[in-house]
């Protein structure tokens, strides 16, 4: 299965909700480099890349996303594979965009979307987030892109459907020696798909590489300064790509923002303690007792671990799959009436309600066909991710999971062990370097009630981007993301920034 220990694109949720420096004109620019603020060495890019100019055109549908209305284009343009040889072998990047909407002398420019992931399709989420952003779309293109490995943009592939299926009844949390095998061979399988689907691909979609990509598409679009907004996973790539570009910073945005102080321990014990915060929240919305209504959803869990239940499809829901199913609706808090519902058939021995929500987060259809974001998402973690904790240094720290959120602690904390077991391709960093000193503010808004994306990783990344630079606004609310979420205060004060570029009181809440 699509397990769940990064950062989940932005686009599960929202399907849930809704069925659920300048060219340098000696004939080349200087690689990304030439503006790191450790100030390395650097190397030109071609004019055969920077001065591409996109051929927009109507955007093509596919089974798994509709053609979005016609004042929607798409086009693709090339990047270098490895950005140390920029003449060398380029990739596609699949672009999407909607022409600012105000008159004539109102545009600012382009305004750039990450939805999150990693894995995230930007062109398909797109179309549908743009409805939070009718203020933005009068003085802004709104544009996105599918990543280098996401997508349209020669999208990652690493299993068929039957076996994705097959792999839907591996037991998440092992409780036998047999258990174990069977999760840590699957895991080294999986990576070894992913390397013969992706070959060379699987070394060079980091997010250095995308945020790279997207200084690449900053200069391609015509724009002087990089105006962006990232959401969840896109924060930690709007972080990176202010380290490396400090100087082309424009109004960007960070919402549901990641820790980037968190290891690979560190992010899955940030979502533990989410996640658990949401469902308490949750709980308390339903007049229960946090502590027993999360004994009652462990009792289920562990009925299931022992004996699946059967459901209207014919298929069974696991232990892992009921997870999953409880996980996708603590995203927003308009999905937790169908988790209560959901819930309620499972006790009642009916398990479809949280096998479709399962299937939905998986990325899963009524013709049991699955989307590619999770091979994605999976494959970017593992490239970007240095840690890769053993068997043994999973189980010390299992307790500790556990004592943080019953329900969740013990998948996430076998997670950091399977994640990226036998990865074929070593791991870049730690974390990631976002220190961006010299840039012009960037506005980080976090919910005090995310789950994914706990609300303490927004003060850090301010932090780390350094003082004068990270704003901070805070929402005290429920759900993944502030920003078109209800809060006329976030919103006001988000369209205030990118509009007219200003910038609220570092601290602001808005409850």
């Amino acid at each position: 299965m699509a397990r769940h220990a990064r950062w989940a694109a932005l686009g599960a949720a929202a399907a849930l909700l809704v069925g659920g420096c300048s060219a340098d004109t000696s004939g080349g620019r200087e690689d990304p480099g030439d503006t790191r603020s450790d100030g390395s060495s650097t190397s030109k890019l071609p004019t055969s890349l920077t001065g591409q100019k996109p051929d927009w055109g109507r955007c093509e549908g596919t089974t798994d996303s509709p053609a979005p209305g016609k004042e929607w284009q798409c086009a693709t343009i090339k990047a270098p594979l490895d950005y140390a040889k920029p003449d060398g072998e380029t990739v596609k990047l699949a672009l999407i965009r909607s022409q600012a909407t105000g008159g004539k002398g109102e545009r600012l420019g382009s305004l750039l979307f990450n939805f999150g992931g990693p894995g995230g399709s930007g062109v398909s989420t797109m179309p549908w987030y743009a409805s939070k952003a009718d203020r933005l779309h009068e003085r802004y293109d709104l544009v996105s892109w599918d990543p280098r490995g996401t997508g349209a943009s020669e999208g990652v592939r690493c299993r068929d459907d039957k076996e994705l299926r097959a792999a839907e009844k591996l037991d998440a949390t092992p409780d036998d020696a047999a258990e174990e095998k069977a999760y840590f061979e699957d895991a080294a399988d999986f990576g070894k798909d992913c390397e013969k689907a992706a070959g060379s691909l699987l070394s060079h979609v980091s997010t250095t590489d995308t945020a790279r990509d997207m200084d690449l598409l900053r200069e391609v679009l015509g724009d002087d300064a990089m105006h962006y907004f990232g959401i969840s996973y896109g924060t930690e790539l709007g972080g990176v790509y202010a380290h490396l570009f400090p100087k082309r910073v424009g109004r960007v945005v960070l919402d549901a923002v990641v820790d980037p102080t968190a290891d690979t321990f560190g992010h899955a014990l940030n979502q533990a303690q989410g996640f658990q915060r949401a469902l308490n929240n949750y709980l308390k919305s339903t007049g229960q007792d946090p502590k027993g209504g999360t004994e009652k959803i462990t009792d289920l869990l562990d009925r299931l671990d022992a004996k699946p239940l059967p459901t209207s499809s014919g298929r069974d829901l696991t232990e892992t799959l009921a997870l999953t199913g409880i996980i996708l609706p603590l995203y927003s808090k308009e999905s937790w009436p169908g988790l209560t519902t959901a819930l309620e058939s499972a006790e009642e021995g009916d398990g479809s309600a949280l096998l479709a929500l399962a299937d939905n987060y998986n990325e899963r259809d009524s013709s049991g066909h699955y989307g590619t974001s999770s091979h994605a998402q999976r494959a970017i973690s593992c490239l970007d991710a240095k840690q890769r904790p053993t068997l043994t240094e999973a189980k010390k720290r299992l307790a500790r999971f556990e004592e943080i959120s019953p329900a969740f602690g013990d998948y996430l904390g076998w997670d950091t062990a399977g994640w990226c077991h036998d990865w074929p391709v070593a791991g870049q960093f730690d974390t990631p370097e976002v220190s961006a000193p010299g840039a012009d503010p960037v506005l980080l808004v976090g919910n005090t009630g995310d789950p994914a994306t706990p609300y303490e990783g927004a003060r850090r990344m301010a932090d780390e981007l350094g003082k004068g630079v990270g704003v901070l606004l805070t929402w005290k609310g429920e759900g993944h993301g502030a920003y078109g979420s209800g809060s006329t205060c976030v919103d006001t004060t988000v369209d205030s920034y990118l509009l007219n570029g200003t910038v609220p009181k570092d601290g602001k809440v808005c409850s």
